[in-house]
């Protein structure tokens, strides 16, 4: 199951390389996480996740070649990571890097497949022109995301309240364009584009404030 760090982890990858992630565990160590995991101690899972990001950015370099967005191939892998320390079997011989591998490439792969099989669908990510500073404009950043409000969603994690006090860490302006990205605080989700217009900013100056904002909450909430 997904908690509120690993929501925060996808939006930061992209502006992360391989360099700056956490060395991968040795065995002692995963042993050690594991049988903290194994008790329930979600500090534990969360660190197993993170110390095998490195492993998600190596597997990711074997699929450079598919014309798909690396960030995308990322999120996908790392989705593919939580799974496998969520599923992993405690009495198995098998270490978790190892399982892990497997898992982070079987979803990667099955992307590729559905992507294969609806080729013919626009991708969000392709390009449809410039902004007034000569940034490209991809259709994800002008539409809204239909998905329901990720306050309903929200509401429903049991550690909700640890994001209400992670969010009383941001400044008005990062609250303000945190709120209309993902429609919290009674705001209706908003394109970069839209909430740029609106306060008189770039959308670039817009991005810039959103990934700093996630950044914020994502190091609150993993203490």
């Amino acid at each position: 199951m997904f908690n509120l760090l690993s929501l925060f982890l996808f939006p930061i990858l992209g502006s992360m390389n391989q360099a700056n992630f956490p060395e991968i565990l040795s065995e002692s160590e995963e042993k050690e996480y594991l049988e903290k995991w194994k008790n329930k101690d979600f500090n534990a899972r969360n660190i197993l996740i993170e110390h095998n990001l490195r492993l998600v950015a190596h597997i990711v370099k074997k699929f450079e070649n598919t014309k798909v967005e690396k960030d995308d191939l990322l999120s996908i892998g790392t989705f593919g990571l939580i799974k496998a320390v969520d599923s992993y079997n405690f009495d198995s011989n098998v270490r978790l890097a190892t399982y892990a591998s497997r898992c982070i490439e079987n979803e990667i792969l099955m992307h590729l497949r559905n992507i294969k099989k609806y080729k013919d669908t626009i991708s969000l990510y392709t390009p449809i022109g410039e902004d007034k500073e000569g940034n490209e404009i991809k259709i994800c950043d002008v539409i809204i995301d239909p998905t329901p409000s990720m306050t309903d969603s929200l509401i429903k994690m049991e550690h909700y309240e640890s994001l209400k006090q992670a969010l009383s860490e941001l400044n008005t302006q990062e609250l303000e364009i945190i709120s209309r990205r993902f429609g919290l605080n009674n705001y209706q989700v908003e394109t970069q584009r839209d909430i740029a217009k609106s306060l008189g900013i770039s959308r670039s100056y817009v991005s810039r404030i959103e990934k700093r904002a996630l950044t914020k909450l994502y190091l609150k909430l993993k203490d």
